[in-house]
């Protein structure tokens, strides 16, 4: 018996989105017990950037924060395309700073997960394994 189309893009999409979840998540759960920390090492790391060492310093916590909730909506899949669209900001700026510190190697990953965003936004339709599938219902 073969499985539908239908059924592989929606499962091909949940393991996509689920996986970047886990992925973004991760990076911002780390950070929180040393939120601090990470913010003062942002701050140190674009001191010689045109960008005010305090709101380096803001944007540390905005950043870990960001991808903490961003990566647990994604990875349960609520609220999908805001939390989409909200990940692809998060990229935006950080591939804004990358470039303004000259980081061309955390640029292009940054693209890469700009991307990645963009695959699931353009697919979104295919979303049969979430919690807004849930809701929906």
């Amino acid at each position: 018996m073969h499985e539908s189309p239908q059924r592989d893009f929606s499962l091909a999409h949940a393991l996509a989105r689920i996986g970047l979840g886990v992925n973004i998540a991760l990076h911002g759960l780390v950070r929180l017990p040393k939120l601090d920390a990470f913010a003062f090492g942002l701050r140190d790391q674009f001191a010689q950037s045109i960008l005010p060492g305090p709101l380096v310093y803001a944007s540390g916590y905005g950043i870990a924060i960001g991808e903490a909730v961003i990566g647990v909506l994604l990875l349960l899949g609520l609220f999908l395309r805001p939390s989409l669209v909200a990940g692809a900001g998060l990229m935006l700026v950080l591939i804004t700073g990358s470039c303004l510190i000259e980081n061309w190697g955390a640029a292009g990953i940054q693209m890469t997960y700009l991307g990645f965003y963009a695959v699931l936004l353009a697919t979104a339709r295919h979303d049969a394994w979430s919690l807004d599938r849930v809701r929906r219902k």
